[in-house]
């Protein structure tokens, strides 16, 4: 009798990580999912009975009981996304030293068919000579970053793409996304963190620094070439299952994940959360960045280098996605960061709810 696939998703405690193991535990071709994360299991996944959850490091030693398994598929999601104040090293040891040994138990078992690494646009480089138009495509290069996050993804990308040269195992395809800024109401309404549109809709709780940063953000703060590319939760999930479970893509490949239209600008956003903008030079940001990190020991992430990525734009193509794979995006950038809509829209408040549908009505 025919088994269904185990799939070993690491960071399933994140955002996409959790969403990954409640969507493809649901398949029927699916016979266990297989979640590392150095958190503890999260709610919306923790009854799943198809989930066998480790509570550890992808640093750490995981390799033997994961190998037990013998998942057909490995989705690499984990990361330590803000850089962790005064410890530089820490955060390259979770990442880079985590992201190695992933790499080398999917290029060192012959089980593994598939891997799917998630990387990010950031490693492009927010730079003063970047353009609005000048749309970056995959076989553009990484460019080294003061931003610790961008800077360790492109080591990461380097480090997969040289160990794929030497792998022992010769059928495995590799599947490289680069998403753009990733939002939807699970995003936005069911995880406490600190991001962009909370920030900036003054929707920040708890500390007193965030309650600080929604009454500073009372108009937008609006640099000369900001832009933002949002996807939605549902795309990138969707994406993710294309390259999982649909036809291999053969070999190593790289995708930027991003839909196509117009970027979101700054005026954009702020009319999205209802507020005026104001003119600021990028200096200024950079000089408001270091402000906090170091008065707030990263409490508040503006980490350094960070603040780039509020002053000059990264435009991707997100089009090889559709091209390649037959993926047709459901939500185009503004529309997933202005509306509701998406599977996890009944966990929004319904004062709070945008639904294009009940608009467009």
């Amino acid at each position: 009798m025919a088994t269904g696939k185990t799939i070993f998703i690491t960071g399933a405690a994140g955002y996409v990580g959790t969403m990954l193991v409640e969507e493809f535990a649901a398949r029927k071709d699916v016979t266990r999912v297989i979640g590392l994360d150095k958190e503890p299991v999260p709610d919306l996944i923790k009854d799943e009975p198809k989930l066998v959850y480790l509570q550890t490091n992808t640093a750490d030693d995981w390799e033997k009981e994961v190998e037990q398994y013998q998942p057909e598929v490995v989705i690499h999601a984990a990361w330590q996304i803000r850089e962790i104040y005064g410890n530089r090293a820490l955060s390259w040891k979770w990442n880079i030293t985590g992201s190695d040994k992933v790499f080398e138990f999917a290029f060192n078992n012959p089980f593994v068919k598939r891997l799917v690494y998630f990387s990010s646009v950031a490693s492009y480089g927010s730079f003063h000579d970047n353009e609005v138009d000048d749309l970056f495509t995959e076989d553009r290069c990484f460019r080294e970053s003061e931003y610790l996050y961008a800077e360790e993804k492109r080591v990461a990308e380097e480090h997969l793409k040289e160990r794929y040269s030497r792998r022992k195992n010769k059928d495995i395809d590799v599947s490289v996304l680069r998403p753009a800024a990733i939002t939807g109401p699970r995003g936005r309404f069911m995880r406490m963190r600190f991001g962009l549109q909370s920030a900036l809709a003054g929707q920040m709780k708890g500390s007193i620094w965030y309650r600080l940063i929604s009454l500073l953000v009372s108009y937008v703060p609006v640099t000369p070439k900001w832009l933002r590319q949002f996807i939605h939760e549902d795309d990138v999930v969707g994406i993710v299952e294309r390259v999982a479970f649909g036809h291999p893509v053969e070999g190593y490949e790289v995708f930027n994940i991003c839909p196509p239209g117009d970027v979101v600008l700054g005026p954009d956003m702020a009319r999205a959360v209802g507020k005026k903008t104001i003119p600021v030079h990028p200096w200024l940001v950079g000089v408001a960045y270091f402000f906090f990190w170091h008065l707030t020991r990263g409490v508040i992430p503006t980490a350094p280098g960070a603040w780039r990525g509020y002053s000059y734009p990264i435009a991707v193509d997100g089009s090889k996605a559709t091209k390649k794979l037959g993926y047709e995006y459901q939500y185009a950038g503004y529309d997933a960061f202005y509306y509701t809509d998406g599977k996890y829209e009944s966990y929004v408040p319904e004062e709070m709810r945008r639904s294009r549908a009940k608009i467009a009505s």
